[in-house]
């Protein structure tokens, strides 16, 4: 089962962020699913997915990208959404800096216009460095990015936190970023 779990944990960021309707799952506007509902329509695409399965996926997922609710009986992706949802996070005050990782051929672009969140709802920054690289390092040798987030607070932009401490803003005007050169 360990091998699979990251195989697992994508196909289920797959369903709950993007494409809940190729299991026939009707999501709430708040991002929940139902979990017996999930799992039947699991269980009819491949017969490997149980209630331990989807368990151990969600406690076990290095980034914590899934939550149950209360009860157990609903589940729903933190973040990463193309679907349409509203999570319902409160605007929160960030921390000075924030950080974001990507790769050397995306950088002239974001530099010139900053970041933008493509398909998804938001951008995603990151509370340190390190995460920032292991995001960026998904896709090559990776490219820090130092948010202005204290600052783009002030000015006006709402920040929200994620439960697995994913930093959620609509977009990253260039004014507040720069590339860390340290690295």
């Amino acid at each position: 089962m360990k091998r699979n779990l990251k195989k697992y944990s994508k196909f289920l960021s797959y369903i709950l962020r993007h494409r809940p309707d190729e299991l026939g799952l009707e999501m709430s506007r708040s991002g929940w699913v139902s979990v017996p509902a999930l799992l039947e329509g699991l269980a009819e695409r491949d017969g490997s997915w149980s209630r331990e399965v989807l368990e151990q996926v969600v406690r076990e997922n290095d980034k914590q990208r899934f939550e149950f609710d209360d009860t157990g009986h609903l589940i729903r992706a933190r973040q990463g959404h193309t679907v349409d949802v509203d999570l319902g996070y409160d605007p929160t005050e960030p921390p000075e800096l924030l950080y974001h990782g990507t790769v050397p051929k995306f950088l002239d672009a974001i530099v010139a216009e900053g970041l933008e969140p493509k398909e998804r709802h938001h951008v995603h920054l990151s509370h340190d460095i390190k995460t920032a690289m292991q995001v960026g390092n998904r896709r090559g040798k990776p490219v820090i990015l130092v948010i202005e987030a204290r600052e783009m607070w002030d000015d006006g932009h709402e920040f929200f936190c994620t439960p697995n401490d994913v930093w959620l803003v609509e977009s990253v005007p260039p004014e507040y970023l720069r590339v860390d050169s340290s690295i």
